[in-house]
C-alpha cells in the first residue's frame, strides 16, 4: 500500500474528483470562458515545468525522488535554491490548473485540502528524514530557503 502513497497518484485522484465535479455536479457555476483554459494552461505547463526541472537536479545528483526515501545528497541547487519542495509546489500548480481547465468551480476547495495532504503525508515527514541526516548542513538550508516559495 506504501508504494502508492505517493504526490503523483493523490494528484491524480484530486484530478479525478475536479473532472467528475466539473462533468456531473457543475450547478451551473463557471470560470467564465477563454480566459480560465488559458490560465489553467499556463498552471498546468508551468507545474510541469517546475516538477520537471527538481526531478532533472535530483538526478543530477544521484539521488531519490521517491518522497518516502531518505536522499543521498542534499540538493540546494537549481530550482532546489528556491524552493525546498518544487516537486509539491508544481503539483499544487497543476491541480489549480485542471480545475480551471475543466471549470470546476465547486472544487476550488480541493486546492487547500491537497496542499494539506501533501504538508502532513510528506512535506513534513521528509523534512524530519532530511533534518537528521543532513543536520547542520539542513538547518542553514531551511533558513535560507522557504518551504513553498
Amino acid at each position: 500500500m506504501r508504494k502508492l502513497d505517493l504526490p503523483p497518484v493523490w494528484l491524480f485522484g484530486a484530478v479525478v474528483v475536479a473532472w467528475t465535479q466539473a462533468s456531473w455536479y457543475s450547478f451551473n457555476l463557471s470560470f467564465g470562458g477563454a480566459w480560465s483554459d488559458f490560465l489553467g494552461g499556463l498552471l498546468v505547463g508551468g507545474g510541469l515545468i517546475l516538477t520537471l526541472l527538481a526531478i532533472y537536479e535530483m538526478r543530477r545528483h544521484s539521488t531519490t525522488v521517491i518522497p518516502h526515501k531518505t536522499p543521498s545528497h542534499l540538493v540546494q541547487s537549481g530550482i532546489f535554491s528556491r524552493s525546498r519542495n518544487p516537486i509539491y509546489l508544481g503539483d499544487v500548480l497543476i491541480l489549480a490548473g485542471f480545475i480551471l481547465r475543466f471549470d470546476a468551480v465547486v472544487s476550488l476547495p480541493l486546492i487547500p485540502v491537497f496542499v494539506w495532504i501533501l504538508e502532513k503525508r510528506f512535506v513534513i515527514p521528509e523534512e524530519g528524514r532530511m533534518r537528521r541526516e543532513f543536520r547542520a548542513d539542513w538547518g542553514r538550508y531551511e533558513q535560507k530557503t522557504r518551504r513553498w516559495a
